[in-house]
């Protein structure tokens, strides 16, 4: 899909990656085009799924001040069965923040939110009694988050 976006399209994923509750009049004035042509490409990049979600993002300090753990997952022999399954059902689990497959000492790195290390402790203990393949877990507790964001570069 990529090679269809034209600088309009990413003009408008620009600007609602940071707000998607911009109105389109303010779109279309900021980028040169008619409001309904840009709710018409707004339609077509939901519909295409490259706008995945429009979502709100909640600022943790202001809520609970959840823990942020950065965690290496180690699995027995890069079992990919067992990380298909763990995929699958780390999908339901809302503590499981983000994902990555990776190369080097681990297999897999997670973010991984949790109100305390009690609450911590009980997610890694049902995630390696879950998953008995998963060899280890090197966890790293967050003492400052210096950037977060979502916004990709267009």
């Amino acid at each position: 899909m990529s090679d269809n976006l034209d600088q309009f399209d990413r003009k408008i994923l620009a600007i609602v990656q940071r707000n998607c509750l911009t109105r389109s009049e303010v779109i279309a004035e900021e980028i040169g085009l008619s409001p309904s042509a840009v709710q018409r490409r707004l339609k077509r990049l939901r519909q295409s799924r490259v706008i995945s979600a429009d979502v709100a993002v909640v600022d943790n300090r202001k809520l609970d001040n959840l823990m942020t753990f950065i965690v290496g997952l180690e699995i027995e022999r890069e079992n990919y069965p067992v990380m298909d399954r763990f995929m699958r059902w780390a999908q339901g689990q809302d503590a499981f923040q983000q994902i990555f497959y990776v190369t080097g000492a681990v297999d897999l790195v997670a973010v991984i939110l949790a109100r305390d290390v009690t609450e911590f402790d009980a997610i890694a203990e049902a995630t390696m009694s879950q998953f008995p393949e998963i060899k280890r877990m090197n966890t790293n507790v967050v003492l400052n988050v210096l950037k977060s964001g979502l916004h990709l570069p267009l």
